[in-house]
This record gives structure tokens, sequence and C-alpha cells, in this order.
């Protein structure tokens, strides 16, 4: 299975100057570039090689819903990928229930979804069935929509990681994302060869022991993917050593 990088600037830079600058900078084929909504033209325009994503989308059809953005405007500026389910997102209120119905909505309007989930703290047990209990809600429905296994990648992403500086162990990380992979095939959703990525504090350094793990298929990189260099560096990691575009 081929690897994928999600480059999730969240809000940032500042500029559209500099965001056109990354874009192009970040350009490289098995990648995803997630400006913020703002940016997300003309940063689209500046890719030649990578896909364009958005890093979220309204869970309901257009509408009068101030300040929305629906997942048939994204697609027609070119997005392909949306995250959804981000763990700052649920961390502002975002429930379960909500993150479905943009699931849903995203899938119908034909963009691919990462989904994310992942556990606020430790041990494997009981991480386990909180990541089994967020897919559970979080793909209700999905088996009725018949949605194919490639417009879904799922981002597992262990909330006391991200932009700690402190990565999941690689064992660990490959451990629960088999266990994702388990769940996905089950007879409640069927969907086989979903990829799934590691997300939280993935860098230069330490990516190459991620990637290794043939069960791990690729990352979601937040404030490491604000550095070209190093963001390039990560990608050499994923593609390079351990993968192939």
């Amino acid at each position: 299975m081929n690897k994928l990088l999600i480059a999730n600037w969240k809000m940032n830079p500042e500029t559209l100057r500099e965001a056109v600058r990354l874009a192009r900078a970040e350009d490289l084929s098995g990648v995803v570039v997630a400006p913020p909504f703002v940016y997300l033209e003309s940063a689209g325009k500046a890719l030649r090689n990578a896909h364009l994503g958005a890093q979220d989308v309204s869970l309901s059809e257009p509408r009068a819903v101030t300040g929305e953005i629906s997942p048939v405007m994204l697609k027609n500026l070119g997005v392909k990928f949306v995250i959804v389910g981000h763990s700052e997102r649920r961390a502002l209120g975002e429930t379960d229930e909500m993150i479905n119905k943009k699931v849903i909505a995203a899938l119908k309007a034909g963009l691919k979804v990462v989904l994310c989930v992942g556990e606020p703290s430790r041990p494997m047990t009981r991480t386990k069935n909180y990541v089994k209990n967020q897919l559970e809600k979080d793909l209700a429905g999905l088996l009725k929509l018949k949605a194919k296994s490639s417009k879904l990648i799922i981002a597992y992403e262990p909330v006391w990681a991200i932009g700690t500086g402190t990565p999941d162990n690689p064992k660990t990380a490959a451990e629960m994302i088999s266990y994702i992979k388990k769940l996905l095939k089950a007879k409640s959703l069927k969907l086989k060869a979903v990829k799934v990525l590691y997300g939280g504090s993935v860098t230069a350094k330490n990516s190459a022991g991620f990637f290794k793990r043939p069960e791990i298929d690729g990352a979601l990189v937040g404030g490491a993917s604000l550095n070209a260099k190093e963001f390039r560096k990560i990608w050499g990691n994923c593609f390079i050593k351990y993968g192939r575009v």
C-alpha cells in the first residue's frame, strides 16, 4: 500500500505570500497540503504534485449557516481531502455525532475523508476501547452509504502526544493501528485496505521509526509541516526509505 503524508498547517502561516511559498516547497508526490481556508485557492494553484486538503468542513448541506464551508464549496476549489474530527476540534466541543455528519456529508460530495481518532491517555486496554467507541460513532451509517475504502483514511493521533514533543512509541503506535484496521474490516463496516496514519509530534528525527513499521501507512504532520526543510526530510524518510510514491 502506498504511503501518505499530510501537512496540517493549522492556523498558519500569517500571510498569503508565506502560504504560497510553503505550498511550493512541499509540493511533493504522496503529499496532501492542508492550509487554512483563506489560503486554499492560492495554495491549490501552487501545487503540481501534491493534493490539496482542507482542515475542516461543515456538517450540513449548503444553507443559511454563517461562517460554515460546505463540502461542495471545497470540492469546487480543487480540494481532494478533508480532515475531520481532529482532537483540537473535539476539544472545542465537536461531538462524535457532529463528526459523523461531517464524514457522511464529505463522502457524499466525493471528498476523501481523513478521520482523526485517538485517546487522551493510556493504558492500552482503555485506549483500545476509547478508539473503538470513537470509530463506531464517527462511522455510523457508512455501510449503508456504500463508501469505498479508498475514500476513507484514518489518522491515529494519541491526544497526549500532539504538540508535546513526546511522540508515541512506534511499536505501540503500530499495535494500535493494527487494531484499528481490524475494527474497520469487521462486519459492521466491511472496510478493507484503509490507510491508517500516525499523528502526534512527528519530526524528521523520529519519523523513520514510524515509517519502517509496515502497519503504519504514513503520517499526519502538524508543527513540523511549517518548516519546509524539516518536512522534506520527513518525506524522504516516508517515501525514499520505507515507501513508494
